[in-house]
């Protein structure tokens, strides 16, 4: 269970757009405003959970699970490749003034491609490997939507409170290495147990 958690913080926390877009409104102090932004990400994961979680668990026989397993790991591999690699580009980041509501959260993120990225490797092999069925997947859909709405979040406060820290393209580059380092970890124990 403690590789659920760790795939769902670096891909969640990792910068992405989301994030930035909290982080700049933390910046231009739209604090309270867009912190409904913040909540409208995480209902909008809490949905695709219980839906992907529910379904998939029905989809997918388990004697593919191995194969998805590996396709996974490589998956996420590559994924922990982008974002070092990224980590190592020079970035200027620039702040822009735009108003964030619950509705643009949620609808961004029900079409963020990163969600369903997030969200199929957990509920297809992390969810059956850890036994969660049933009314389990509820309860974890609820756990990862609250950590998807933290993501945000923890943007906007930083944002908000280390503006200058929170700008640094050096602070962001190294939030990057390290979210890729938790990644390959992930897709390193996703092939462990095989």
């Amino acid at each position: 269970m403690l590789e659920i958690l760790i795939f769902a913080f670096g891909i969640m926390y990792s910068p992405g757009p989301m994030n930035m877009l909290a982080l700049f409104a933390g910046v231009n102090n739209q604090g309270k405003q867009a912190l409904l932004f913040c909540v409208g990400v995480g209902f909008a994961m809490l949905i695709l959970f219980l839906l992907v979680g529910y379904l998939g668990s029905n989809i997918i026989p388990p004697h593919y699970q191995a194969g998805i397993t590996i396709l996974g790991a490589l998956y996420i591999s590559y994924l922990g490749f982008k974002i070092m690699k990224s980590s190592f580009a020079s970035h200027s980041l620039q702040t822009n003034n735009t108003q964030l509501f619950f509705k643009t959260g949620f609808v961004l993120q029900i079409c963020n491609p990163k969600a369903l990225v997030a969200i199929i490797p957990i509920v297809s092999i992390q969810f059956p490997r850890a036994a969660i069925e049933g009314n389990q997947i509820a309860v974890w859909s609820f756990i990862l939507g609250m950590m998807a709405c933290g993501a945000p979040s923890l943007y906007l406060l930083a944002g908000h409170k280390l503006k200058t820290f929170a700008l640094n393209p050096r602070v962001m580059a190294w939030i990057n290495r390290v979210m890729a380092l938790l990644l390959w970890f992930v897709a390193y124990q996703f092939v462990a147990v095989l």
